[in-house]
């Protein structure tokens, strides 16, 4: 077994044989020794090189760090189909968003890949080219030499300068009037409204060093970060799992209907119980359920829609309703456009909610309410990009949304957003003022 450094001499080293001068795709893989010190998003934070994207799924035994891009995609329909063209290779992955408008996408085939699967890791290097494997094999030469040792992710210290939300709270209660009365009208039966909220910092804001403190205290979450060049990035701590396939096997969820949590176990446990038998919550997860299935049912089998459960996390609780479905053909795109936006990010009916959000919701949504992950022949998964912040700088956008239905009140969605961003916010500001 090899530590990271060693991994990639040896990569280097395979590097020097002999490669075909035609196109094709090839990959290179050294198994890599786990350590306390192994940390793939601490390595990545080191590096100067892009687009660099991290992601640790929510149950933790499966995280990566991608370096660098052989291919690009804008669409995950273009890369479904690249992934299509080499059924030798069904572990390949490819990984990045997709944009809260489903047709647009970030997603790359990364140069280099640091995975790991429990406790087992290794580094994977990909080349790929259409004319000649041989040239790419030294352009992937020239990108190694570029690799940095990893060093300890510091800890975030930020004085926050000013604030703005859009919508403001004004506004806020004058958009959700708006929604109610649409819905009264039977323009639509649920609409998702987001606030953005801009902090304002004196210093350029480290990604990896916010990634890392939500990482810390968000538990049960997907934590995913896109750096998309020195001064961008998207980050995310989700509790949403979009989908997952594992061949034609297919779990997606309904995660819809809010309260707070509480540092006491039995005041928290209270209110999931009220969450659980609230009637406008129970409501809202059932409409996401039924949309998700109605928007299914035409690709797959027996649909199984399992009990509701509260799901805990740091600021609020959520209700959760799992659905296990067999797909009668794996198609990553397909799922893609059934199930992205869901009910529980955009509404019901689904073109009528999003023109709403078009219309009134006072900034572009952008990677928000999009969906992170990566997808391959043989697994895929994407979880929904929320509880998220986007970081140009030294500004940070966070962004929460609530589910307005028929009887929503301002006041209390307004609360429910606070509390939602509160999950990120609080690790910006909390040494702030």
């Amino acid at each position: 077994m090899n530590s990271v450094t060693v991994a990639l001499q040896r990569l280097q080293l395979a590097l020097t044989e002999e490669f075909a001068d035609e196109p094709g795709l090839k990959r290179l893989g050294v198994d890599v020794t786990l350590s306390d010190d192994s940390d793939p998003l601490a390595w990545l934070a080191c590096q100067r090189l892009y687009p660099q994207f991290y992601w640790q799924q929510r149950d933790g035994n499966d995280e990566v760090a991608a370096l660098g891009a052989v291919r690009q995609f804008n669409a995950l329909a273009d890369a479904q189909a690249f992934l299509n063209t080499w059924p030798q290779t069904p572990s390949l992955r490819i990984w990045g968003l997709n944009a809260f408008d489903p047709a647009q996408g970030f997603l790359f085939l990364s140069r280099l890949e640091w995975r790991r699967k429990g406790g087992e890791a290794c580094l994977w290097l990909h080349l790929y080219s259409e004319t000649s494997l041989r040239d790419d094999a030294r352009e992937a030469a020239a990108f190694l030499e570029q690799i940095l040792a990893a060093k300890p992710l510091l800890p975030l210290h930020l004085q926050c300068l000013s604030e703005h939300h859009q919508p403001g709270q004004d506004e806020w209660h004058a958009l959700i009037g708006k929604a109610t009365v649409a819905i009264g009208r039977g323009e639509m039966e649920k609409v998702v409204l987001a606030r953005a909220t801009d902090l304002h910092f004196s210093a350029p804001v480290s990604a990896a060093g916010f990634m890392a403190a939500s990482r810390r205290v968000n538990f049960h979450c997907y934590h995913f970060l896109m750096v998309f060049d020195a001064h961008s990035a998207f980050l995310g701590s989700s509790p949403e799992r979009l989908w997952r396939r594992i061949d034609s096997a297919l779990r997606t969820e309904a995660l819809a209907g809010t309260v707070a949590n509480h540092v006491e176990d039995y005041h928290a446990w209270s209110l999931g119980q009220w969450l659980l038998k609230d009637d406008k919550n129970q409501r809202e997860n059932m409409l996401v359920v039924e949309d998700i299935c109605q928007r299914l049912k035409q690709t797959v089998g027996v649909l199984d829609v399992l009990p509701a459960q509260v799901v805990r996390l740091r600021k609020v609780q959520h209700l959760r309703r799992c659905i296990w479905t067999e797909l009668l053909k794996a198609d990553d795109a397909v799922c893609l456009e059934q199930l992205q936006p869901t009910a529980a990010v955009a509404g019901l009916p689904r073109e009528a909610a999003r023109s709403f959000i078009n219309d009134f919701e006072p900034f572009e949504r952008e990677w928000y309410a999009g969906s992170a992950g990566y997808l391959s022949r043989h697994q895929t998964e994407f979880c929904v990009a929320l509880r998220s912040a986007k970081i140009t700088g030294a500004t940070v956008r966070l962004y929460a949304g609530a589910g307005i239905v028929a009887g929503s009140d301002a006041a209390q969605e307004w609360q429910e957003i606070e509390n939602k961003a509160a999950g990120l916010r609080t690790l910006l500001t909390r040494t702030a003022f």
